[in-house]
């Protein structure tokens, strides 16, 4: 029986690496797969999904009005898909979420997602708020803060390295802008 993963974790801890690694997996064993990632997110020219060790593939881009299920189901008529990843999954709509979940239960096709759990203030992104709700397996990927312990929360920085407080919930960023940090250290950088 096909599921709904949430892979979740905070930045720099291997969430697209994770997923391209389950691609070629997939594809190794001469499985079709299909790869989607946010729109919204085109830090990447050539390579819609690129890791910051160097992997990277192409991918479908999702936005806010895309419907998964009909665009994934029409595909999966032409030629069967066995396994769908999704990068940056924070940014998709309950909606869309509700859409992953019917492709796994009505659909029969695995979709695997991969994501922030929550923002810079420490507030669930929606997509990740509605997997959390009702995928069928939660699993955290884990990295590392400066101290030592599991970082768990994504601090914003600005240019010269103080954090940020306040802001728009999506800002597109990697190490320039995002430091993965301990609660501890998040909440004390915070001032709290």
């Amino acid at each position: 029986m096909a599921k709904l993963y949430f892979y979740y974790a905070s930045m720099n801890a291997g969430k697209s690496t994770t997923l391209l690694q389950a691609d070629f997996n997939y594809r190794e064993r001469g499985m079709n797969t299909m790869l989607w990632t946010a729109q919204l997110d085109d830090r990447s020219e050539d390579k819609a999904i690129e890791s910051r060790i160097g992997l990277g593939a192409e991918a479908h881009r999702y936005q806010e009005g895309t419907d998964l299920w009909v665009q994934i189901s029409a595909a999966h008529s032409v030629e069967p898909i066995d396994c769908v990843l999704i990068d940056e999954a924070q940014f998709l709509s309950k909606d869309q979420v509700w859409q992953c979940a019917r492709l796994a239960d009505e659909g029969g096709i695995p979709v695997l997602c991969y994501g922030l759990r929550t923002d810079f203030q420490g507030e669930l992104f929606p997509g990740s708020a509605a997997l959390l709700g009702i995928a069928d397996s939660l699993v955290e990927l884990k990295a590392v803060c400066h101290c030592g312990k599991k970082a768990s929360m994504n601090l914003r920085v600005d240019e010269s390295g103080a954090a940020v407080k306040a802001g728009a919930q999506t800002e597109i960023g990697g190490n320039d802008r995002y430091v993965a940090l301990c609660r501890k250290h998040f909440s004390e950088a915070l001032g709290g």
